[in-house]
């Protein structure tokens, strides 16, 4: 069976294309079959870009990364809200960073960097002021956690990893580990059993 973390997903491509808004900006995205929430951009997904928006509104430039960008939702918002900002989008799904490509391009946003990358392996230590990820779950604990110890590494001193994660697919071990990797953790929201997790490197 297919997974929208395998690289090169056995479905039939079938491409539709949905609009996602947040505030006063729109964005047509072309989505597929094999790419996580294709029909609509998941509620997580736009909890976690609502609340990095509300807790780092657009300023000076920033480098973020986006890890499991799927067709590219997360990035892609930021970076239109943001355009000062430069935006690294990272997946293992082949179909997933075509689409990415093809929706910023589309939706003609060009401060981004769309990188095929198991995980962090792609970005350079000591590299990134903020990473977002809603990770993916269903490829296991073991390897959302290694997400997590990638993010730590790769963040600067004072960067920040905000996580977000519903409490039935592991919140609370998830919360668990970035104290441990981070010595701190705190929930920046919740809401309909989602949590957004945030953890500051000293």
């Amino acid at each position: 069976m297919s997974h929208y973390y395998d690289e090169c997903p056995d479905v039939k491509s079938n491409q539709q294309t949905i609009v996602y808004s947040y505030q006063h900006d729109k964005l047509q995205l072309v989505t597929d079959a094999g790419v996580f929430s294709k029909d609509k951009v998941d509620f997580g997904s736009d909890l976690l870009i609502q609340t990095f928006l509300n807790e780092h509104p657009p300023g000076p430039s920033k480098s973020i990364v986006d890890v499991g960008c799927g067709y590219g939702p997360i990035g892609l918002t930021i970076a239109k809200v943001c355009p000062h900002h430069k935006v690294t989008m990272l997946d293992v799904n082949q179909r997933a960073l075509a689409l990415a490509e093809k929706n910023s391009k589309h939706n003609q946003i060009d401060n981004v960097i769309i990188k095929e990358s198991d995980g962090l392996s792609a970005v350079k230590h000591n590299a990134c002021d903020y990473i977002l990820t809603n990770p993916p779950i269903r490829a296991g604990k073991e390897v959302v956690h290694r997400i997590f110890a990638e993010a730590y590494d790769r963040l600067r001193t004072q960067g920040e990893l905000f996580v977000v994660i519903q409490k039935k697919q592991g919140m609370p071990s998830a919360k668990k580990k970035l104290a441990e990797l981070f010595d701190n953790v705190e929930v920046v929201t919740k809401n309909k059993g989602y949590y957004i997790l945030r953890s500051s490197k000293g």
